[in-house]
């Protein structure tokens, strides 16, 4: 099963994609997609798009993790992630992906055990449950990966729940 993890963001929208098989987890492949700040909005958000839209047709993902926009001290940033967001939900919808939201909360407590974790210590765990070689970076980075960690480690206890008669 392959992930993709997508932190959205309209300057940097970090994304990973995250396999599991019996072996664990793996990352193959992950990046940063950019969009100039001084480009009009509306061509940055098509940019965007297209870039969703061919990694999405690349990876041929089994489920798309974005992260849930819940609060963001400053309005302009609030938008321009919720945004990215859309265009990212958008595209997955149009590939014929499933998608799943997680706070950001529900990701750090997923991934450190703690959530209330800093942008450190995740990139530190992430690079210790992806046996990676170096802490990923930029931030965003980490954080799509621990998207997809997030969701494909809590897959098989979402299933159980749900076969037991509860709510996933």
């Amino acid at each position: 099963m392959f992930a993709l993890g997508v932190d959205p963001g309209l300057s940097r929208c970090g994304y990973g994609v995250v396999g599991r098989s019996r072996a664990g987890l793996a990352v193959s492949s992950a990046g940063v997609i950019r969009t100039p700040p001084a480009d009009p909005l509306a061509t940055r958000l098509a940019s965007l798009y297209a870039e969703m839209r061919r990694l999405l047709a690349e990876v041929q993902p089994d489920v798309v993790v974005v992260e849930r926009v819940l609060f963001q001290a400053n309005a302009r940033t609030a938008m321009a992630v919720g945004q990215a967001s859309g265009v990212a939900l958008v595209a997955a919808a149009e590939a014929g992906c499933p998608v799943v939201q997680y706070s950001p909360n529900e990701v750090k407590q997923a991934v450190t055990g703690y959530g209330s974790a800093t942008k450190e210590q995740v990139q530190r765990m992430v690079q210790s449950l992806l046996r990676l070689p170096e802490r990923p970076k930029p931030p965003d980075v980490a954080d799509a990966l621990a998207l997809a960690i997030c969701h494909l480690t809590g897959t098989g206890l979402r299933a159980a729940v749900a076969a037991a008669g509860g709510t996933p």
